[in-house]
């Protein structure tokens, strides 16, 4: 009998476990977007409602629609240097780093001199696929091409913005116009707001035409950074993860004096990254200058006869050319590189002093792995 229980229990187990998951409430199997919405969510492009549920209809402002693209195309962790002025959002709005994303990368386009977003605005279909095709390197195409391919299908296309017929075309050409499967006729419905269902099967559509032909700076930011320096043979590459495992011996220098005569645990240290940590096909890990920070974990002096000193710092943070603080633990133990007798000399009298001078090396070891996208040097967080 029990074996029976057990069968049947694996059974239960591979068919509860075999079921799709719903994401949302209000859009199941049956929903014509259901595969894209659930895809986009994984991912955390987009989210749900406090109450659980996705609410396909409604509509999606402008700011929330740029920080969605910026993240189905990975680029949330960019760093933008020259900001575009616009005047009716600053530095507090939620959304204001990734609207500065959207017009670095293209997506979007502003005045010189910086005009209204329009933030809370509703995105209109014309709009957001625009976005989803500058995101692209798209063959040129004449109007009267765009409206030739175009005429073929939607019952609307001569009364398009005259702005938005190129784009139309190049999105048609590649099959990323969404139109809802219960609509009777075709429409572009270029000033109808988009709703969000539509929304994430449009960045979806965008973030698959970008993996093959992003835009030029889209490419050049999702391009594996790389470059010279210590190559740690253990990293492994993933897509465009490297992992630096646990247990890696790396170098760092300290900007402190160190010693185990005059200094006592729990002190505070600063060092760097004095050469870039490199996987062996080159791509660039944690970058030379990159600053950490840590204490002095033990720290005994040394007397003759009695202890040889005892010097161990533990490395807590790391702060990386993105300015992003994160956690890098490692361990150093400082010893001094003896022959044979000295080591013998040690361990019979004692007595061994240990220092560290400023701007010298340690090697560290790092205890917890370490994972980085190798297109932006974003360290991965729990």
């Amino acid at each position: 009998m029990n074996k029976i229980f057990k069968m049947i229990l694996s059974v239960a187990v591979l068919f509860f476990a075999s079921l799709p998951v719903m994401a949302y409430p209000d859009v199941d199997e049956s929903h014509w977007a259901y595969s894209q919405i659930n895809i986009l969510t994984e991912k955390g492009v987009i989210v749900g409602y406090p109450d659980g549920t996705f609410k396909p209809d409604e509509n999606v402002t402008r700011a929330e629609f740029a920080a969605m693209a910026i993240r189905a195309l990975g680029q949330e962790h960019t760093k933008v240097v020259q900001p575009v002025h616009f005047t009716d959002i600053d530095e507090s709005h939620w959304a204001y780093s990734d609207i500065q994303k959207a017009l670095y990368f293209d997506l979007v386009s502003c005045d010189k001199n910086g005009e209204l977003f329009r933030p809370d605005d509703s995105v209109s279909r014309a709009e957001s696929l625009t976005v989803a095709v500058n995101a692209l390197t798209t063959e040129t195409i004449t109007m009267a091409k765009a409206k030739e391919v175009l005429g073929k299908k939607y019952i609307d296309t001569h009364s398009i913005p005259e702005w938005f017929t190129i784009p139309a075309g190049k999105a048609e050409i590649l099959g990323m116009i969404v139109v809802m499967p219960s609509a009777k006729e075709a429409e572009l419905a270029a000033d109808r707001p988009a709703t969000r269902a539509e929304v994430a099967a449009i960045l979806f559509n965008m973030m698959e035409q970008a993996k093959l032909n992003p835009n030029a700076k889209l490419a050049e930011a999702m391009r594996k950074k790389t470059g010279e320096g210590f190559v740690i043979e253990e990293a492994t590459v993933q897509g465009s993860v490297g992992t630096i495992p646990a247990g890696t011996f790396v170098p760092v220098k300290l900007n402190n004096y160190i010693s185990s005569q005059t200094t006592e645990g729990g002190v505070i240290y600063n060092a760097y990254i004095p050469q870039n940590y490199v996987t062996r096909e080159h791509y660039i890990l944690l970058r030379e200058g990159d600053r950490l920070q840590g204490q002095v974990l033990d720290a005994k002096p040394g007397k003759y006869f009695v202890r040889n000193g005892v010097l161990v710092l533990k490395n807590n943070l790391v702060t990386t050319e993105n300015d992003q603080v994160a956690p890098l633990i490692g361990l150093s133990e400082i010893k001094k590189d003896r022959n044979w007798w000295m080591k013998f000399v040690r361990w019979a009298f004692k007595g061994e002093q240990l220092e560290v001078v400023s701007d010298g090396d340690v090697y560290m070891k790092l205890l917890k792995p370490v994972k980085v996208d190798l297109t932006n040097g974003w360290i991965y967080t729990e």
